[in-house]
C-alpha cells in the first residue's frame, strides 16, 4: 500500500532538506512505496526554491506552491487531493515530528483502525504552550466523547478514505481525528518522539487558543447536530421561550392580586424582570426560527451530502449476475 506524506510548509526553507532525507531514509530502510507532497503555503522565504530541488533530485518528492498564505487545513486539503496514495499521512516541516516514526503509524493501522493520532508524551515546548493544550485536549474530549492526549499533533495517519468523507476549512485540521470518528471511522494514539524546534519559530500565539475554542464549538455542532440542527436551535429557543413564559406569568399574578386581590405591591412596570421576561420570549423565538431556517437549508441545498458511511460492500453473486444476462 502506497504511503501519500503531506508536508505543510511556511517559511521551513531550512529544514526541507534534512526531513526528505529522514522521510527518504526511513521509508526505504522499511520499503514502504511513499510519495511526499510538499505544500508550499505562501512561504516568503526560499522554501519553494528547496521544495523545487527537492522534486528534481527524486521523483518522489512533489510540491504544490499557494499564491498567498491560506493557512494549514487549506494546505492539508491541497495535499489529499494530489495524493494517490492509499494511505495519508501530514507531518509537520520544523523536524519536531520524527520521520522513524512512520512503520509504527503503520504497524499500529493494521491492528483494525483507520485513523492513528499521534501523542507527545514527552513534549519538549515551553510551558505556555504546554499547559493550555493539556486544558483544551480535556475540553475536547469532553465536549465530543473522543478522548486523545494530544488532538493537535501535527504527526497522523489515516486511510484513504477518510480524506473523501470529511472537509476541513479554517483550523479545523486538528479536529481530523473527531470528524472521522463521527463518521464512524476507529481512532486510535500512539505516543511518538516530538524533537526539540531547530530552525524558525512556532507559527502559534495567544490567539490560537481562541480560536480553537470557537472551532471546538463548530466541530460539536457539525458532528451532532449538523444534521439535525433544529433539535440544538430549538431546545435551546424552547428553554428561552419558557423561562420567559414564566416570568410573565408570575407578573400576571401579581398584577392580579394587585387589581383584584387588593394587595399592594411594585408596579408590574418598574419591575426588571418584565424586561427580561420578554427579552427571554423574543430569543426563544428567534432560536427556534433559525432552527426551522438551517433544517430548510439542510433539506435543500443538501440533498448531495451523504449522511451515512459505507465501510464496504458484498461483490455481486456471479450466478445472479449470469442469470440477468441471459435473461437479456
Amino acid at each position: 500500500m502506497k504511503l501519500s506524506i503531506i508536508v505543510p510548509v511556511l517559511n521551513e526553507s531550512e529544514s526541507l532538506i534534512e526531513l526528505s532525507r529522514e522521510i527518504i531514509a526511513a521509508c526505504e530502510q522499511n520499503n514502504i512505496p511513499f510519495e511526499v507532497i510538499f505544500v508550499d503555503d505562501g512561504s516568503t522565504d526560499s522554501s519553494w526554491v528547496v521544495i523545487s530541488e527537492c522534486s528534481k533530485l527524486d521523483s518522489r518528492i512533489s510540491g504544490i506552491r499557494f499564491r498567498r498564505n491560506f493557512g494549514k487545513a487549506a494546505a492539508l486539503t491541497a495535499g489529499m487531493r494530489a495524493a494517490d496514495g492509499d494511505l495519508v499521512m501530514m507531518m509537520d516541516a520544523d523536524l519536531q515530528d520524527d520521520p522513524a516514526e512512520i512503520p509504527k503509524f503503520l504497524s499500529k493501522l493494521e491492528t483494525g483502525f483507520d485513523v492513528v493520532n499521534g501523542w507527545k508524551q514527552r513534549r519538549l515546548d515551553p510551558w505556555h504552550k504546554v499547559y493550555p493544550s493539556k486544558v483544551f485536549n480535556w475540553m475536547i474530549g469532553k465536549l465530543t466523547g473522543l478522548w486523545l492526549h494530544d488532538h493537535n499533533c501535527g504527526l497522523k495517519l489515516f486511510r484513504r478514505e477518510v480524506t473523501h468523507e470529511i472537509r476541513i476549512y479554517g483550523e479545523l485540521h486538528r479536529f481530523i481525528p473527531v470528524l472521522a470518528a463521527a463518521r464512524g471511522f476507529k481512532v486510535t494514539e500512539l505516543p511518538v518522539h516530538h524533537r526539540e524546534r531547530q530552525f524558525g519559530h512556532s507559527k502559534y500565539g495567544v490567539k490560537r487558543f481562541l480560536r480553537g475554542f470557537l472551532d471546538l464549538l463548530t466541530v460539536k455542532f457539525l458532528t451532532g447536530y449538523g444534521q439535525r440542527p433544529q433539535h440544538l436551535l430549538g431546545g435551546i429557543g424552547f428553554c428561552l421561550f419558557g423561562l420567559g413564559s414564566l416570568g410573565l406569568a408570575f407578573l400576571a399574578a401579581i398584577w392580579m392580586l394587585t387589581n383584584i386581590g387588593g394587595m399592594s405591591f411594585d408596579p408590574i412596570g418598574s419591575r426588571p424582570l418584565l424586561a427580561y421576561s420578554m427579552a427571554s420570549m423574543l430569543l426563544g423565538a428567534q432560536a427556534v426560527s433559525l432552527g426551522f431556517i438551517a433544517e430548510l437549508l439542510i433539506a435543500y441545498t443538501g440533498r448531495d451530502v451523504e449522511t451515512y458511511s459505507v465501510k464496504e460492500r458484498t461483490a455481486p453473486r456471479v450466478d445472479a449476475i449470469e442469470s440477468t444476462a441471459a435473461s437479456h
